[in-house]
């Protein structure tokens, strides 16, 4: 259990490095007034953990030790939304639809809803 900790802590310790240095690009490129570098680090997130997870049901290559570094420590340091892309590709994988759109609906609207009110929260504070 302390092994595994120890690897997530460090995988994340990597991968919270590798999203500040990759969402840096907000500072050099602009398109469309969006956060190029936070859309960055999504979509490579995103496809590294699909790429793991592909490998993980082929080959015995990752063991669990290295799926713990990799996955939840490397990919949930450098995007969570890898992680819900991830469980999303499992839910789809599973035929399980009503899911998807319920978790990916949900993730949206409660998460858009949780920033909002966590910032007019601040206004009350005088």
């Amino acid at each position: 259990m302390l092994k595994n900790i120890l690897l997530i802590g460090l995988g994340g310790f990597i991968g919270s490095i590798a999203r500040y240095l990759v969402s840096r690009l907000n500072n050099h490129i602009e398109w469309l007034s969006i956060p190029v570098g936070t859309l960055a680090v999504n979509v490579i997130g995103s496809f590294l953990i699909g790429f793991l997870i592909g490998i993980s049901e082929k080959s015995p290559i990752l063991t669990v030790e290295l799926r713990m570094f990799l996955m939840v420590g490397l990919c949930g340091g450098f995007t969570t939304f890898s992680s819900f892309s991830g469980e999303n590709l499992m839910l789809m994988r599973n035929g399980q639809f009503l899911p998807i759109f319920l978790y990916t609906g949900l993730s949206i609207l409660l998460g858009f809803t949780a920033v909002y009110l966590g910032y007019v929260s601040t206004k009350l504070l005088g």
